[in-house]
């Protein structure tokens, strides 16, 4: 049996780690939850093996003591967990770019001191694309990096958190050297069915695109979460992913593209399709070479969109 963490246990693409590693059958997970009591988290001891295998500790990721208990005696760290700040946050630097950063370092730090061999820090392509000399039409690839100074000046507060973080990552792991490997994990706008009871914000995004709410037009990269966490699980048990920064997208479409193919796989859906867009400015497509080099395999945009409808009319968010 092998130990690992998983930080945000609670959360959508955390969810679908924890029963990803349960489902293998040969791993016992540690999970960080603000409040294991809480009903929001019940659907994790619901999963297949929860019972024998998983662990929810209660920790706040800006509380050292918290995150060193439940990383304690753990083989691998996947920090899932982070900030996502409020549209107009009155102190950025305080309500979203320092909680980010300080609690990747507590994370980063208990791991090291627990010698857990390897941690796999989730990112964002919004630590990759936010750029204005990166010239239109390019394909972006891991050496990319966002501006930092641009991220400010537009007020992309989650963008430059997740840059900063990501660095602080990135260069902790250098630092440890032999002693604890780090791989951080870049996926775009995350889609795919609900496994936990409340809806994400990325979930809500596509609600908006497709109830008509949001109108903007846009080349947008995306990536089913199901494949996210694969690639997660490759990032730690894979030997060559050792230090490496990791672009996990699968697909790259417009809005229209995407509402459009939601309408024809979900005639049912009562959607105001179709409509005019306002265009802006479009996402730089960005290329998972290097994770498809290691096995990577992602599923098609139509099983994504298919299965997260159905999700989401399961659970009474579209009708």
């Amino acid at each position: 049996m092998k130990t690992v963490c998983v930080t945000g246990a609670g959360g959508f693409i955390a969810s679908w780690l924890v029963q990803l590693l349960l489902s293998r059958g040969d791993y016992v997970v540690h999970g960080t939850v603000r409040d294991p009591s809480d009903p929001k988290n019940a659907h994790l001891m619901a999963l297949g093996g929860a019972g024998e295998r998983l662990r929810l500790f209660k920790a706040d990721l800006l509380d050292y003591a918290s995150v060193a208990a439940a990383v304690a005696g753990c083989d691998g760290v996947f920090h899932v967990a982070s900030p996502v700040p409020a549209v107009n946050p009155t102190n950025p630097d305080v309500e979203v770019l320092a909680p980010a950063v300080t609690g990747t370092q507590n994370v980063l730090k208990a791991s090291d001191a627990a010698n857990a061999r390897r941690v796999v820090v989730v990112s964002s392509i919004g630590a990759v694309i936010m750029n204005p000399k990166i010239p239109d039409g390019a394909v972006v690839n891991e050496d990319c990096w966002s501006d930092e100074d641009y991220c400010r000046t537009t007020e992309n507060w989650y963008c430059l958190s997740k840059t900063l973080a990501e660095r602080e990552a990135l260069a902790y792991g250098e630092k440890a050297g032999a002693a604890m490997d780090v791989v951080t994990v870049c996926p775009p706008w995350v889609l795919g069915p609900l496994l936990q009871p409340t809806v994400n914000t990325t979930s809500m995004r596509l609600v908006a695109y497709l109830t008509g709410e949001n109108t903007d037009e846009k080349m947008r990269n995306m990536v089913d979460v199901r494949d996210v966490v694969e690639a997660l699980v490759l990032a730690l048990e894979t030997p060559e992913a050792s230090g490496r920064r990791l672009i996990c997208s699968a697909h790259v479409m417009k809005v229209s593209e995407t509402v459009g193919l939601v309408h024809s796989l979900h005639r049912d859906l009562k959607l105001d399709y179709p409509r005019k867009f306002v265009q802006v400015e479009d996402e730089k497509g960005v290329s998972s070479k290097r994770l498809k080099a290691l096995g990577w395999k992602f599923r098609t945009a139509e099983q994504t969109l298919r299965d997260t409808i159905d999700s989401y009319k399961a659970a009474g968010i579209l009708k």
